[in-house]
């Protein structure tokens, strides 16, 4: 990623932490949600967005007492020479709990890269997520990488309460497209987590099956990725 890209991020981070955590400071309550993070890879789907090195990211969310929400999140990305060197994605969603056990989230994203905008769209995601633990997600898009072509993804997680506040977390999603895009791909990670106050760190496992090694190359090799964050 280009230096002066990083240090773009860099401001933007700067600016966000003390107005987020002042606005926190309010009240409990504060409908202000925000997090900074340094990765050792952004895997995304299974596959590298920053051609497997450690890249920065930041988001922030507003939420309404009547569960709708607005944000946005960036993270530096690389594809190969010139842009992008960022992805910013913008989202409004709205979430609900659907009795005691089942909490529901619908959200349209849209995807951005600066200087690359032939490459921007949108997907519109649902997540069904059961007694706080078990959790199925459908993501649409009908111009997928400004594609012009539509694409669906599937998956399911769940996350476990371990000792010492300890916590496993296990995914596995399947990415569907138009046959013209790109073959059909699974991907899966498994991974521990444990958060201390505003602090939190992860360390998780990626992997795609032989059809997305086929189509990312060592993009889609397994790996280990190693998650430093900070945030309410």
């Amino acid at each position: 990623m280009k230096l002066s890209k990083l240090a773009s991020l860099a401001v933007v981070l700067s600016t966000v932490i003390p107005f987020a955590a002042s606005a926190q400071d309010e009240g409990e309550d504060s409908p202000l949600t925000w997090s900074v993070a340094a990765v050792s890879d952004y895997v995304w789907r299974g596959v590298s967005q920053s051609d497997e090195e450690p890249t920065v990211q930041a988001g922030l969310t507003w939420t309404a007492p009547v569960g709708v929400y607005v944000g946005v999140w960036g993270s530096g990305v690389d594809f190969g020479p010139g842009d992008p060197d960022m992805e910013v994605d913008y989202f409004v969603g709205y979430n609900t709990d659907l009795g005691e056990s089942v909490n529901f989230d619908i959200m349209l994203n849209r995807y951005t890269y600066p200087g690359a905008a032939s490459l921007n769209f949108n997907e519109l995601i649902a997540t069904a997520t059961f007694v706080e633990t078990y959790s199925l997600t459908a993501a649409y898009s009908d111009d997928f990488g400004g594609s012009d072509t539509d694409s669906l993804y599937v998956a399911g997680g769940a996350s476990w309460g371990l000792p010492n506040d300890f916590s496993l977390d296990a995914s596995v999603g399947r990415s569907m497209f138009d046959n013209a895009y790109s073959d059909d791909y699974t991907d899966w990670s498994l991974g521990v987590s444990r958060s201390w106050g505003l602090f939190s760190a992860a360390l998780s496992y990626h992997g795609v099956d032989g059809t997305g090694r086929d189509v990312f190359g060592d993009l889609a090799d397994d790996r280990v990725v190693l998650t430093l964050s900070l945030g309410n």
